[in-house]
């Protein structure tokens, strides 16, 4: 049992998306740091509530664990309607789950072959993980081109006055976005969302959160 949630994430991270949940949700929560290619982090006591070791995971107050980003964001969005992760409207929750879903099969997934190729490879050498490397981005950029043409429309505008409070939906396609040459690809093929991304991170929430994942350069 713990007294707050406690995250398991890395700089530069999925968790980047769920301490920005947090964040909006009001929740407190303890950071521990840990990653499997980081030795000196906090990967063993990670293992013992996740032998995956896949980051971010969730530790709930009750104990209970949770990973999968988009598992994760669900969660917080059902169990803290309040906090705005998820729409009130069960049409428009409906969509904002398929969004994130959508994030986890085809564009995480892409990702994890994109940064690792030798694991889907048998016998895997330097030319054939380049290819596989070179296939998956390609069909990551069109996923994402796809997304924004499917779901553009539930994220906040990019110049609709005020800063809307971004949702789940709205967090994790902005943190998943800014791997795998996957921001260049927007700025040539939907600039428009591209926009949106970049204004969701310019909500005070989200850049407090961003500046410690990834800082600004001086």
């Amino acid at each position: 049992m713990h007294a707050v949630h406690v995250l398991f994430g890395y700089p530069g991270s999925g968790s980047a998306a769920i301490e920005c949940a947090l964040a909006l949700a009001g929740l407190p929560f303890e950071q521990r740091q840990a990653a499997s290619w980081d030795p000196k982090s906090e990967l063993e006591a990670l293992t013992r509530v996740n032998p995956l070791q896949q980051i971010p995971t969730l530790v709930l107050p009750d104990g209970g664990v949770l990973s999968e980003s988009a598992a994760i964001l669900i969660h917080l969005g059902l169990a803290h309607p309040a906090s705005g992760l998820l729409p009130t409207d069960p049409a428009a929750r409906a969509q904002a789950i398929r969004g994130l879903v959508y994030i986890a099969a085809n564009c995480y997934a892409a990702i994890s072959i994109s940064d690792y190729p030798e694991r889907w490879l048998h016998e895997p050498d330097e030319a054939s993980c380049e290819r596989l490397r070179t296939g998956t981005r390609e069909r990551l950029h069109a996923h994402w081109c796809l997304f924004a043409d499917t779901f553009g429309a539930l994220l906040p505008a990019p110049d609709a006055g005020p800063l809307q409070r971004p949702d789940a939906l709205a967090l994790l396609a902005t943190v998943v976005s800014r791997w795998s040459g996957t921001r260049p690809c927007l700025a040539k093929e939907r600039p428009d969302f591209l926009a949106q991304l970049q204004r969701i991170e310019q909500h005070p929430a989200v850049r407090a959160v961003f500046e410690r994942h990834w800082p600004t350069k001086p």
